[in-house]
């Protein structure tokens, strides 16, 4: 429980990394996370550490999008978020790409074709070819 408690933190501070290497800084980078459920293919968001994910973004500025095609709206903060739809425009306009959940109707081989970055906490792109920078956790 400590660790997947501590999860988020180490996320957030790697994305930090993976973009300071490209001379950004995580306050207003563009950055989509990719899956709020809780686990794969479900719509569950209760204890989903993607809401912990949201919360650090929020506290560090990023300008960020969520991407999940089992949840329309979800709360943070006391406040309602709705997720987007993911279309090759905004993979190709944000600066990193956060797989958070491993949702199996996620299009992996062409969200490596068209994003930047991709940081894979659930090692999803595995087998998959990677023209771009490829992190994983």
């Amino acid at each position: 429980g400590e660790i997947n408690n501590s999860m988020p933190d180490y996320v957030i501070n790697r994305a930090m990394q993976i973009l300071n290497d490209d001379g950004k800084a995580l306050r207003n980078a563009k950055v989509l996370l990719l899956g709020v459920a809780y686990k794969k293919d479900i719509d569950d968001m209760r204890e989903s550490p993607s809401l912990k994910l949201i919360e650090l973004l929020i506290q560090q500025g990023a300008d960020f999008k969520t991407v999940d095609p089992h949840v329309e709206k979800f709360r943070v903060n006391g406040e309602t978020l709705e997720t987007t739809e993911l279309t090759d425009e905004l993979l190709e306009e944000v600066d990193i790409v956060i797989l958070a959940t491993d949702h199996t109707t996620f299009d992996y081989a062409n969200i490596a074709q068209k994003s930047k970055v991709v940081f894979d906490t659930r090692n999803a792109f595995k087998g998959i070819e990677m023209p771009n920078r490829y992190i994983k956790l």
